[in-house]
């Protein structure tokens, strides 16, 4: 041990630790010019210049991860159309469904320290949550995570839209028909999905958005992060909702009521290093047990290809896991999913056997960066260049669809 006369003191083992940590994570969050290998940076930057001058574009952030390092983290246009605040890589947005697999994390993590049953049925969780014909007694805790519940697709998002309770419209979901057998099909939930929120709560008796910062976003160095509203309105630089007109808009709390489903916010530095821990590079904090489980292809997803807008060719196949989507892009299995709530929009893809993807937030109700995530894997896997963007092409983008949006009704979470 060091004399305290020397101006140092021995440091436990767990402050080491503690401190190592810190210092990875801090790597980890620098951006690496010496990992570029695939991206051709100039020309994504240029495509991005010329997608701001589209005129439903207020803001965006992209971030990009090559060979497991940040190798690019850049703001475009404002927090706030007309006001000159730049958007940089510190600003806030939501990630609205992109939430999904901070959920589906935190629920395996448990199962994985035997808190949780993934095959056990919701009803043993004592959730809020009834299915037609008591079917919350045969679904399964993976059915909810994959969206295999037996309702019919967003069901009741336009209740939670217009101020209910999601707990009361949970209770209430009983009273529908099922459109198959829990398990059978898929159809994409909201406020159902939300009863992982109470299943984290149930279990570690402690509030969501507390468990999720403590047990995910701090050990991954997620700064910025948050799961609530005031999360995002209090962040030193935050992004703010506009329609596609860029008017400004009224900051929705709708689907922070169901934080399980699209409740999180960061900047975009944050949403790379979530990327970089799905890719596997913090197993300390998510292990490649945890990862498997989560990505592997758990259903089929019909009419994918027409949600993204994308030919035949260029996806072969479509699943969803748990809280995340897959494909079969150009034979590489990519990971990724999209969100969408009133004024903001997001985006993550990666490869996680090349550990290189993309990630982006954006501040106004356009898809028009959708496609983006498909240029950067073009690039990454040396493919010839594809407009998915759409932005080299006359008229107007493709307009909105509800196919387009994953949190449903007008407001979307992908």
């Amino acid at each position: 041990m060091l004399a305290l006369g020397t101006g140092l003191v021995a440091m436990r083992p767990g402050a080491v630790a503690e401190r190592q940590r810190i210092a990875a994570r801090t790597q980890l969050a620098s951006v690496s010019p010496s990992s570029r290998h695939d991206v051709d940076y100039a020309l994504l930057d240029a495509r991005l210049q010329k997608l701001m001058q589209r005129p439903t574009m207020v803001g965006l952030a992209v971030g990009v991860v090559e060979n497991g390092r940040i190798t690019f983290l850049k703001g475009y246009g404002e927090t706030l159309a007309g006001s000159g605040e730049p958007v940089t890589p510190e600003t806030v947005f939501r990630w609205a469904s992109c939430s999904k697999g901070v959920a589906a994390t935190m629920v395996a993590k448990l199962a994985e320290n035997g808190k949780v049953d993934l095959g056990a049925p919701v009803s043993v969780y004592q959730t809020t949550l009834r299915l037609p014909a008591g079917a919350e007694q045969r679904a399964s805790v993976a059915d909810l995570l994959s969206h295999r519940l037996g309702i019919y697709h967003n069901a009741y998002d336009d209740r939670l839209e217009s101020g209910e309770d999601p707990r009361q419209i949970r209770q209430e979901l009983g009273g529908l028909s099922l459109v198959c057998q829990p398990g059978t099909c898929w159809n994409y939930e909201n406020v159902a999905y939300d009863a992982a929120s109470e299943i984290v709560q149930g279990v570690t008796g402690k509030p969501y958005a507390d468990v999720v910062r403590r047990r995910l976003f701090d050990p991954l160095g997620m700064t910025s992060a948050s799961v609530s509203r005031e999360g995002l309105m209090n962040s030193k630089s935050w992004a703010r909702p506009h329609n596609a007109g860029r008017r400004e808009i009224d900051l929705s709390d709708a689907y922070y009521r169901v934080p399980a489903a699209g409740g999180v916010n960061s900047d975009i530095k944050d949403m790379a290093m979530w990327m970089l821990a799905q890719m596997g590079e913090m197993p300390d904090v998510i292990s490649p047990n945890v990862l498997n489980a989560l990505h592997s292809p758990m259903v089929k997803t019909p009419n994918e290809r027409r949600r993204l807008h994308m030919p035949p060719e260029a996806i072969h196949d479509a699943w969803y896991g748990f809280g995340w989507r897959s494909y079969n892009y150009g034979g590489h299995l990519i990971v990724g999913h999209r969100g969408g709530v009133d004024g903001y929009r997001s985006l993550i893809l990666f490869d996680p056997k090349k550990k290189s993807g993309v990630v982006a937030l954006w501040n106004s109700n356009t898809n028009q960066p959708g496609g983006l995530e498909f240029e950067v894997m073009d690039m990454i896997y040396h493919m010839p260049f594809r407009d998915w963007l759409k932005i080299d092409q006359n008229g107007a983008p493709t307009p909105e669809t509800e196919e387009s949006n994953d949190t449903g009704g007008g407001s979307a979470s992908t």
